[in-house]
């Protein structure tokens, strides 16, 4: 009997399907695991989402990947994105996936949802369709529906809070309807959102104030999540609301993520020592305060921000309504031209140089010609009339229906460097996932949508210096990661999530430029989401291994 049963077990080993140890192999490559430490030579096994070996690696894998000669890295965390409506157009996010992303941060001010009350009905998703869902829960569910090839966290928009009470109202909210507000933001943490956005230098953002947005920030930090901000402005009293940020992550005893820190107003520049400063001295006591920035100097917006608030109350309609308006515009120009005490003000942060405002916008059939030009040529082209050219500006907004995004060159490398340097302060695109064929071609966006971590690592790392590749990568992986309370992701370690970019230290480096966005950056040449190849030798596979990502769940 046990020598029949011998037999059987001969057969069933030499006959039977057989399964390799791992799933995937990486083999001889240079591994920066994302902590900051040394880099090392060896391997790293996966067996399905999980990583399960890292260093020598015996046995065998159903796929082997040769990465002699390369980087191997932690997948990296965009911690700015604003890809929330795109990947639902295009799940493939062809440009952050090409840049060895595989997690995007979305949420900023505006997010997925809630989108209720006063905002029901209003909220637009892929082609104009109107949105099936309420909750920032839907929006995470239709994200899985579709299908994504990057993971997703969320933050939830306290745009979105406040439009949902308010609507485009700029008055104040009452005691309950306030208390409608935080029930917004807990319903919302319950579905997962990280933390609460805010944008508080235009519209709703800039209605709350420094006490709202406390009590708003205490119900996130119920639930673990962190305050992730746009500051107040980032022009002339940038330095208060810098200070306004930590107030608050002090009082709420909450987290704090700066968004894309800078000075970006050109009297203040050369003044990032003072808010390096102020941040470290809010760190010395305590208070969790970090930031993020872009590899960039010029920043986008849209050119009606540089119309002050007022002008924005009661929605577009109201708005297009004061553009045509003659006294209006006398109000507005005279606001504009001198200013309006705690607005962040983009035309004077430029010096009122419409040379330093590139328009890269998807315009009408009627302005197409002026996609990728600066607004001092589009103003001339127009006929605009001698002066500053603000009339020729609002009849440009008149014509577009009120919305021209475009890029600002307001802050400098010294003050950016600066920044980066700083042991908190990580990398985030505040860009989208476009892509640079079919209907994400579009506009003429940002370079950062398409280059901001290949030009960290081939510009900052490699060719200045400014960082080390091990810093670098930190930077991008584990340092955001931590930032989020994701424990088992932005590192290279047994049991953690697969998400792997490997690329070629030597050779990776952006392409992307403001006036040629879409181009592809070089050297990333395999990207792993969750154990499956979605990068394979700079080819996208089309899998669509990424995840919505849940606080308390991932």
């Amino acid at each position: 009997m046990a020598f029949r049963l011998l037999l059987v077990l001969l057969f069933t080993a030499s006959c039977g399907p057989t399964r390799e140890p791992y799933d995937v192999i990486l083999r001889g490559g240079k591994i920066v695991d994302g902590t900051g430490r040394a880099a090392f030579a060896g391997d790293v096994a996966i067996r399905g989402d999980r990583v399960v070996q890292v260093g020598a690696v015996a046995g065998t894998a159903a796929r082997e990947i040769d990465a002699r000669g390369l980087v191997v890295a932690p997948g990296f965390i965009d911690m700015h994105s604003h890809s929330d409506w795109l990947l639902l157009e295009d799940g493939a996010a062809q440009s952050k996936i090409r840049q060895g992303v595989t997690i995007e941060v979305l949420g900023e001010e505006s997010s997925g949802g809630p989108c209720k009350g006063k905002m029901s009905g209003r909220v637009s998703g892929p082609e104009g369709s109107r949105v099936s869902w309420t909750t920032l829960g839907g929006y995470f569910e239709a994200l899985e529906r579709s299908g994504i090839s990057v993971n997703v966290a969320s933050y939830v928009g306290q745009g979105n809070v406040w439009r949902c009470v308010m609507g485009d109202s700029h008055a104040r909210p009452s005691p309950a309807e306030f208390e409608e507000m935080k029930l917004l933001v807990a319903e919302a943490m319950k579905d997962g959102a990280f933390g609460l956005s805010c944008m508080l230098a235009s519209g709703p953002g800039n209605l709350a104030t420094t006490d709202d947005m406390v009590a708003l920030c205490r119900v996130a930090a119920c639930d673990k999540g962190i305050y992730s901000t746009h500051i107040r402005t980032e022009g002339t009293e940038v330095l208060a609301a810098i200070r306004e940020a930590i107030e608050i992550g002090e009082r709420a005893g909450v987290p704090v993520d700066i968004i894309h820190l800078k000075i970006a107003e050109q009297k203040l520049w050369g003044r990032m020592n003072e808010i390096v400063a102020l941040i470290e001295s809010a760190r010395a006591r305590g208070v969790a305060v970090h930031a993020n920035v872009y590899p960039y100097t010029r920043g986008n917006n849209n050119l009606v921000t540089i119309l002050p608030t007022w002008a924005h109350e009661g929605g577009l309609e109201r708005m297009l309504a004061r553009l045509r308006d003659p006294a209006e515009r006398e109000k507005m120009k005279k606001d504009i031209r001198s200013g309006i005490p705690g607005w962040y003000n983009h035309y004077t942060a430029v010096g009122g140089d419409w040379a330093r405002m590139l328009v890269n916008a998807n315009l009408s059939a009627k302005n197409k010609r002026f996609e990728g030009q600066t607004m001092d040529k589009i103003l001339a082209a127009r006929g605009a009339a001698a002066g500053d050219g603000l009339d020729g500006m609002f009849d440009f907004l008149l014509e577009e229906n009120g919305s021209v995004a475009t890029i600002y060159a307001h802050h400098t490398e010294e003050d950016m460097n600066l920044a980066m340097k700083q042991p908190w302060c990580s990398i985030g695109s505040d860009g989208l996932a476009y892509a640079t064929e079919g209907p994400l071609r579009r506009g003429v966006p940002h370079p950062r949508s398409f280059g901001t971590f290949p030009r960290v690592l081939g510009v900052y790392a490699r060719e200045r210096g400014l960082l080390t590749l091990e810093d670098a990568v930190r930077k991008m992986t584990s340092l955001n990661a931590s930032k989020l309370g994701l424990r088992d992701r932005g590192v290279l370690r047994p049991g953690a999530f697969a998400d792997v970019t490997i690329f070629d230290a030597g050779r990776v480096i952006d392409r992307a430029t403001y006036l040629e966005p879409f181009q592809y950056p070089e050297g990333i040449e395999t990207v792993i989401v969750n154990g499956q190849v979605v990068l394979e030798m700079g080819r996208h596979t089309g899998a669509r291994a990424g995840r919505v990502l849940r606080r308390g769940r991932d």
